[in-house]
């Protein structure tokens, strides 16, 4: 389904190479009747894209429902959606970026466990479907059902190509880092993850997540700089976050946001010093979730355990994510 921007119109060729790869993996695909919809930025009106939450959380034959891509607009459905229904039939929901107020809002309203995760377009409609590290990740969560441990990629994939015109090749791999601590320690906690853009926009209403000792781990899409995350980060503090939570992970940011490879004395750190300054919580970055490839699945509300040191970075899932 598309609860956002409504992209999936424009391409249709990724939509379907998204779905077939799905169908690949041995599973039935099913398309909200409202899925291709598009009005302007969004992918049909607010009725619209709730008839097809509504229908797919209703219909017992649908065990899971991944979302086409993200946008601008999925928080205009949260004052709408019927959340009892949603809690009374528990399926997987996933998606990234922008579906973060939905997967924030039905966590917090339900207790349901949410997924952020890969999305149709951007991720299953790649030229070969889901990058290994990607598909492993997928099957390890949400198939076989494992207490999973995070390891870090050994490639990561910036390249852009447009859809439906020259997405005809896998796009190029590089070298890829991995987590890197910013600040040692190790904690326990519940995982609430999301875009710290979009979880923003919840704040000070009921959807915005209970982080009372949370390993949160955030993400931001390419089109941020250094000084919107400055704002995001400094707004947390306001908001006493970081006295809250007993962890922070950090998605992998785009180069173009500004960053650049060389974090250390760079820009990211010292936003992270005077974000985080005076609290003690472990803090890791450049993890493989957001808007780069390839990447892990963070569930919501499940417990979590991080340790960083000289010795490395350990971060594990305590419990299934699935039953």
């Amino acid at each position: 389904m598309a609860p956002s921007s409504g992209i999936a119109a424009d391409c249709p060729g990724r939509l379907q190479r998204g779905i077939e790869a799905i169908e690949k993996m041995g599973y039935k695909v099913v398309v909200g009747k409202n899925a291709t919809k598009s009005d302007h930025y969004m992918a049909g009106a607010v009725i619209e894209r709730l008839v097809d939450l509504h229908a797919m959380f209703s219909d017992p034959k649908i065990d899971a429902i991944i979302t086409t891509i993200g946008g601008t607009c999925s928080h205009q459905l949260l004052d709408k959606i019927d959340y009892e229904l949603i809690k009374n039939n528990p399926k997987i929901f996933m998606g990234y970026s922008d579906i973060t107020a939905l997967n924030s809002a039905i966590y917090e309203k339900t207790g349901l466990v949410t997924f952020l995760g890969p999305a149709i377009l951007p991720q299953f409609g790649e030229f070969n479907g889901l990058m290994d590290y990607t598909y492993n990740y997928f099957q390890n969560t949400l198939v076989e059902a494992n207490t999973v441990e995070i390891n870090s990629s050994s490639y990561r994939v910036l390249e852009s190509l447009s859809w439906d015109k020259k997405d005809t090749r896998e796009r190029f791999k590089e070298f890829n880092t991995g987590m890197q601590i910013f600040k040692q320690g190790k904690a326990n906690g519940k995982i609430i993850a999301g875009n710290v853009g979009v979880m923003l926009l919840l704040a000070g209403t009921e959807y915005f997540p209970n982080v009372d000792g949370a390993i949160l781990c955030l993400e931001d899409d390419e089109g941020e700089c250094p000084e919107s995350i400055d704002r995001y980060f400094t707004q947390l503090r306001h908001m006493q976050v970081f006295e809250k939570i007993s962890a922070l992970v950090i998605g992998r940011f785009h180069p173009s946001v500004g960053f650049g490879d060389n974090h250390e004395n760079g820009l990211l750190h010292a936003i992270l010093q005077r974000a985080t300054e005076g609290y003690d919580l472990p803090i890791v970055y450049n993890a493989d979730f957001g808007h780069t490839d390839p990447m892990f699945i963070l569930p919501n509300g499940i417990q979590a355990s991080i340790q960083a040191n000289e010795d490395g970075i350990e971060f594990r899932f305590l419990e299934t994510a699935v039953q």
